[in-house]
């Protein structure tokens, strides 16, 4: 399960993907997608410091994607505020950590399971781009 913070950075970067041609403040990001306006500042901050988004100062300032939104994924988005993606470090391609009390990883049925879990979420989060799911959310009323 991904957090409440992992889910409104998805929610403020299909935002922006869906507005690009425009800068948008944290308000308005907040309000389109009802996302708590203190929590989101702490999101883009996030997001801004790992170089997805960038941020304009000023009276007509705000955020904006620091990519076209077809070239980034949810899954860069939520490994970008949770780390990550797999359910346990030992399946992890990106955070890999030997589990404490493993024997025998190459035999270890629950990694096994795991590795094939990661697999499996990345290739959906990894495939599915800023740009599509803009374009999703932009088809319902």
């Amino acid at each position: 399960m991904i957090s409440n913070k992992a889910k409104y950075a998805l929610k403020a970067m299909t935002i922006l993907a869906a507005n690009q041609e425009r800068v948008l403040s944290a308000q308005e990001i907040a309000k389109k997608g009802k996302i708590p306006y203190k929590f989101l500042e702490a999101i883009l901050t996030d997001l801004k410091n790992r170089k997805l988004l960038r941020s304009h100062r000023g009276a007509s300032g705000g955020y904006a994607l620091a990519r076209p939104p077809g070239e980034m994924t949810a899954g860069e988005v939520i490994r970008a505020i949770e780390g990550p993606i797999a359910p346990l470090l030992c399946a992890s391609l990106t955070g890999y950590r030997r589990c404490e009390d493993c024997v025998d990883e190459e035999a270890c049925a629950v990694r096994s399971l795991m590795v094939d879990s990661r697999a499996a979420l990345s290739s959906v989060l990894d495939r599915r781009s800023l740009a599509e799911l803009a374009a999703f959310s932009q088809l319902k009323p």
